[in-house]
């Protein structure tokens, strides 16, 4: 990928666009020139609702006309089979508010749900978005039509970080408001009780949705760089203060967080359940990559 590519994924060359809109075109449309670009030789978009045929799969429902492009036999699914209900879950809570490179966690994740949800209904499926902090602030249901996008994006430019976290009960909230099976995407930084979020996640599976998480924390959170005694103050408890001098503590900090990671990673896959840490100055299309893997 060249640097003009990459400049299509950095989150501070897309924190200075003017819009949510354009912030997700901008991304959406680079990965998916990206990945024109790399399809094999006699494949076009046309055929991105078809599949190939397997044995056991009815012969009149065989694409005769694809056949005859492409010398192999595919399926064509019926929009049933193909359209997907996805709920776009973004975390909201004060503690999202934190930057140390210029862009928030809350604002790292209201591009990719922006994008997220710009590629969904692109792709024809529906996506609907749920934002909260200790309470569900929007719900907005899933629909398939592409002019949705624009209600999804105001309510995500309305929105500010604030409030306590509290992902586990909202989790769990959600869950009882979901009667079809569809996919969960969760965009959060996961600062509560490990057990109550791997509770709320295992309910959506259990309810039999697919779920993703896309764990965002800032590089300082990850590596406690900071040096000379340090005024630490918890964003969502301001009467939680504490002075620390980071170069003592800095190799336990950073065992705590990877414990904390690892844990969450391991819990996930033994639950099917696609985990990935994103820090805010990963490149956008890492998260869009990896959804697209799974939605192939």
């Amino acid at each position: 990928m060249t640097n003009g590519e990459k400049s299509y994924f950095d989150p501070l060359v897309l924190a200075r666009l003017s819009n949510l809109y354009l912030k997700a075109r901008w991304v959406v449309e680079g990965i998916m020139s990206g990945i024109h670009r790399s399809r094999s030789k006699g494949f076009s978009v046309e055929f991105e609702e078809h599949r190939e045929y397997s044995p056991g799969d009815e012969i009149r429902r065989i694409d005769w006309k694809a056949l005859g492009k492409f010398d192999r036999y595919f399926i064509k699914e019926t929009e049933d089979e193909t359209n997907l209900r996805a709920y776009l879950i973004l975390d909201s809570s004060a503690s999202m508010d934190y930057s140390s490179n210029g862009v928030t966690k809350f604002d790292y994740g209201c591009i990719l749900t922006a994008s997220l949800a710009y590629l969904i209904l692109q792709q024809q499926d529906a996506a609907g978005l749920v934002t909260f902090s200790n309470r569900v602030e929007s719900f907005i249901p899933p629909r398939a039509k592409r002019s949705y996008l624009m209600e999804i994006l105001h309510a995500l430019e309305g929105r500010r970080p604030s409030g306590e976290t509290n992902v586990g009960k909202i989790l769990e909230e959600i869950a009882g408001k979901i009667k079809r099976r569809g996919l969960v995407i969760l965009i959060s930084d996961l600062l509560d009780e490990p057990e109550e979020i791997l509770k709320g996640l295992q309910l959506f599976r259990f309810k039999g949705n697919d779920v993703i998480v896309f764990h965002l924390l800032d590089a300082a959170e990850l590596e406690l760089p900071f040096d000379g005694n340090i005024l630490f103050e918890d964003i969502e408890e301001s009467s939680l203060r504490v002075t620390a001098d980071p170069q003592a503590i800095r190799k336990v900090y950073r065992t705590v967080v990877q414990e904390f990671v690892e844990h969450l990673r391991k819990e996930c896959r033994e639950h099917a359940i696609d985990y990935q840490l994103l820090s805010t100055s990963t490149p956008l299309d890492h998260a869009l990559v990896s959804y697209l893997g799974w939605r192939g």
